[in-house]
């Protein structure tokens, strides 16, 4: 194959469809992960982008090739393919670009028991393989079998969180023509006292609706339109593979990833005193105080989720969040899981006379500025020189664990980082209201944008 560092990235593969993504680089990479990861089979799954059917078929070929059994779920969100790969111990592949326009495409990889696969444990390993070309496997090649998890990822999501005893909720769900219009029915429509009011359940790759990224609050607008007016408990919204999930209350207003945090936190606490639970060094300062208040331990770590699987491996974490609503569960393999986040905020709503609004409001301590991107030309520059113009301030604290991160004496924080994929420089600002916090964004953004 040709370079292909171009579409490998930090934590999985992403191209555009089919310049730098296709069914043969596809056949290259299965081949080569088979290689890497080994074992008797692989569970494949893929999303409903038009390509994916093809591009998974073609990375089961380059698996078989090399004599190793693939078991195909078809059609998946992102967590199904984790319950496959942690129900039958299995590696994984799942198809999809997640919230990225239609004309992306790529492959989440994961080892048994959805271990997480990155650039240092294995993906730039894959990535060589590909590109130099798999040996021919001496031997004979491996088999296809179709096998249906959504019923299995279902159950066992319904075993972890019981809703059965709830209130009665009404909930309004956007889809986005992502997955969670295959997988919501299937887990949250049989025999609960929940009336679903779906919003783009239809799958649809080429996202006629709106882009299925719920980070970006226009495409929270009709979820929110939809729960005012149907006077619904809560909105939940998911992005294009379904394994975030975003939150909205009765009032039609976003409930900070930050927030649900705290709030699963707290439940995972109830069930285990004293457990360690993850969050990264983006997440609201609330939700390791709120750890601490229930008796719990806050780890903090890096962005990302290779990072945050591996904390919760040595740690033994109940649960981790993060604030781009990833939110990762022990129970669930350590994977992320947007669905089984939902159901806990559901559980909660559902035996609290509260609204939502009330309910997450004692979760959400501070005033936040959200992410603020800013395309520049040289990112370790720029850096720089809002660390220099940071640094030497009473009472300041200056941390690289991932970017910069900035704490003033008066509390108030700011963390700029690069991005992995693209020219920018990524800003999150939290402090103790709204004024102080777009005070010290623009105070930031003035260095950032020079």
């Amino acid at each position: 194959m040709a370079d292909l560092a171009s579409i490998f990235k930090a934590y999985d593969v992403r191209g555009v469809i089919p310049d730098t993504l296709n069914a043969d680089v596809a056949r290259a990479i299965g081949a080569a992960f088979a290689r890497v990861v080994g074992g008797p089979a692989v569970v494949v799954a893929h999303d409903m982008r038009p390509s994916s059917p093809e591009l998974a078929a073609a990375f089961a070929e380059g698996v078989t090739s090399q004599g190793i059994d693939v078991v195909s779920a078809g059609l998946g969100s992102t967590d199904l393919l984790y319950y496959g790969s942690g129900h039958l111990g299995l590696p994984g592949a799942m198809f999809t670009a997640s919230h990225n326009p239609a004309q992306y495409n790529g492959i989440k990889m994961c080892r048994a028991g959805a271990a997480p696969i990155s650039g240092d444990t294995g993906l730039e390993e894959i990535r060589r393989l590909a590109e130099e070309g798999v040996p021919a496997h001496d031997g004979p090649a491996g088999t296809v079998t179709e096998q249906d998890l959504l019923p299995g990822y279902a159950a066992y999501l319904r075993e972890l969180v019981d809703l059965s005893g709830i209130r009665p909720l009404k909930v309004v769900v956007d889809a986005g023509n992502g997955m969670g219009g295959h997988t919501v029915p299937a887990v949250l429509q049989k025999g609960l006292p929940l009336e679903v009011v779906p919003l783009y359940f239809e799958l649809d790759g080429t996202f006629p609706n709106h882009p299925a990224n719920p980070l970006d609050p226009d495409n929270l607008v009709d979820l929110q339109a939809k729960v005012r007016e149907t006077g619904a408990d809560i909105g939940l919204a998911f992005d294009g593979d379904a394994d975030r999930c975003f939150v909205i209350d009765e009032r039609g207003e976003a409930v900070p990833p930050s927030a649900i945090t705290a709030l699963v936190a707290v439940q995972e606490l109830a069930r285990e005193p004293g457990g360690t639970v993850i969050h990264n060094l983006i997440t609201s300062q609330a939700v390791p105080e709120i750890v601490r208040e229930h008796g719990g331990k806050p780890v903090r770590t890096r962005v990302g989720h290779s990072f945050i699987k591996a904390t919760m491996a040595e740690t033994g974490a109940v649960f981790g969040g993060e604030h781009s609503a990833h939110y990762y569960f022990r129970d669930f393999w350590r994977a992320d899981t947007g669905m089984l986040a939902a159901m806990h905020v559901l559980r909660v709503l559902g035996t609290d006379e509260r609204t939502l609004s009330q309910i997450t409001e004692e979760y959400s301590r501070y005033a936040s500025s959200g992410e603020i991107n800013s395309e520049v030309a040289d990112a370790p520059g720029r850096m720089a020189a809002v660390r220099e113009s940071f640094a030497g301030r009473d009472g300041a604290t200056v941390e690289e664990l991932d970017g910069l991160t900035v704490t003033l004496s008066d509390g108030s924080w700011f963390n700029l980082r690069a991005s992995n994929t693209e020219p920018l420089l990524r800003l999150n600002v939290e402090a103790a209201d709204d004024d102080a916090v777009a005070s010290l964004r623009d105070e930031v953004l003035a260095i950032v944008r020079a």
